[in-house]
């Protein structure tokens, strides 16, 4: 039975498929993931005490390529939600043109209860129980929320010793020295900046009179929020799961984010070498932060926190979604209405999956790319999706998430129909 999430990614493409005319077969086979394993982790735990965490691999449609898809740790994580974000996948992953198709994986457990004993039994159980899920060929996890490139090392070292076979491409977003690839710890946060260098140019933005609220102060919202910084932009606002700060003349983004690493709070400081000044600041919620009074809204967090609830008190001009479905599609027309121009997360948060393909194709070919080289094969692969959903949006009017979805569902429409159509199959 499909869930709220799952469905409600499925009627924002079926509207989007209609608006496009995009053909029932293609529709229908997105509509529906071609694998889903739901398994039990087992976990000893330090006190001797076996525990059981709910476990899940999706893969959606392998039409284009191999899947591929992170795997998240967290209490939300349910079999609904692992199957919409491995739809979304699949249509990033055509949206930006690299050969994969879409999955997701999660283990449903808080992982700040769990000592690091128990989290890397954790890792290594997930993958005993998607062993044979799971390949290089096959399907190729990642990071996600509340994993990290250790977690992965341990991952591949696992399926590395099931398989009895060196094979760091089975796993992206490695630490550096086991395969993991330099430019893939912004590679999110960068692919969203590089949204918005475009828009930059294409709406005549001026960096130092355009301000930016940041919900979410993660590895995306961090670095989205330093890079905008440093080209200028004001970030007025940044928040975690306890809330958001507040500052009118600007946010010093490396002295919040280590603020935030040091002492776990988040904090509006100023600092130089090892001392940090306190500037004034107001708090605010999470729920305040995004009807905050800003140019460029980036909500960097969990999914379905824009709704037909708080849409009509948007204030922002433009929302770039790094998180995965963060506006529901019952707000979409709200927002369109108010002409606020939405940069869909199949392309604003592309930058992590296409550096993760980077670093695949850097395993399977024995090759180790600098930092260089991976910056500007990112900016050319976001700047060329951005400009084919632009085009659209400028020669048929769309907005710019149905002429991101159109982009991604020409391609896999290319893909499905090469395998035959009802016309060649009725004779016609």
């Amino acid at each position: 039975m499909l869930g709220q999430v799952f469905n409600d990614a499925v009627a924002r493409l079926k509207r989007i498929g209609a608006l496009t005319q995009c053909s029932n077969q293609v529709i229908s086979a997105l509509s529906h993931a071609n694998a889903m394993l739901h398994v039990n982790v087992e976990v000893r735990m330090d006190n001797g005490h076996i525990h059981y965490f709910p476990g899940y691999r999706c893969q959606h449609n392998n039409v284009l390529g191999p899947t591929k898809g992170g795997i998240r740790f967290h209490p939300q994580v349910n079999a609904d939600e692992v199957q919409a974000l491995a739809l979304w996948m699949t249509l990033k992953c055509a949206v930006v043109g690299i050969p994969f198709g879409g999955a997701k994986g999660g283990v449903c457990v808080d992982p700040k209860t769990l000592s690091p004993f128990e989290l890397e039994r954790l890792s290594r159980s997930y993958v005993r129980a998607m062993a044979d899920f799971i390949g290089p060929e096959r399907d190729i996890p990642a990071p996600d929320v509340y994993t990290n490139a250790l977690i992965m090392g341990w991952m591949m070292d696992e399926y590395e010793k099931i398989t009895r076979v060196k094979n760091p491409a089975v796993i992206t977003g490695k630490p550096i020295a086991l395969g993991g690839s330099l430019g893939r710890d912004d590679a999110t946060g960068r692919g969203a900046y590089l949204c918005i260098k475009e828009l930059e140019k294409r709406d005549q933005l001026t960096p130092q009179e355009t301000r930016v609220a940041v919900q979410g102060f993660g590895s995306g919202g961090y670095h989205v929020a330093r890079l905008l910084a440093n080209d200028g932009y004001k970030v007025v606002a940044v928040s975690d799961s306890q809330g958001a700060i507040y500052r009118q003349e600007g946010l010093n983004i490396d002295s919040v984010y280590r603020q935030k690493q040091q002492h776990k709070e988040l904090k509006a400081v100023y600092c130089e070498g090892s001392v940090c000044e306190a500037l004034e600041h107001q708090r605010l919620s999470n729920a305040e932060l995004l009807v905050s009074d800003v140019d460029i809204l980036i909500p960097a967090a969990l999914d379905g926190v824009i709704t037909a609830a708080n849409a009509a008190a948007i204030q922002a001009r433009y929302i770039v979604e790094i998180a995965n479905g963060p506006v529901t599609s019952d707000a979409d027309a709200i927002l369109k209405n108010k002409g606020v121009i939405v940069i869909p997360d199949i392309l604003a948060n592309a930058g992590g999956v296409t550096v993760s393909y980077f670093e695949w194709t850097q395993n399977r070919c024995g090759q180790r790319w600098e930092r260089e080289k991976v910056s500007e094969e990112l900016s050319q692969v976001m700047q060329r999706a951005f400009k084919r959903a632009n085009d659209l949006v400028e020669k048929h009017g769309m907005d710019f998430r149905d002429a991101v979805y159109a982009v991604a569902l020409e391609r896999l429409s290319e893909g499905i129909e090469a395998h035959g159509t009802p016309d060649y199959f009725n004779g016609g």
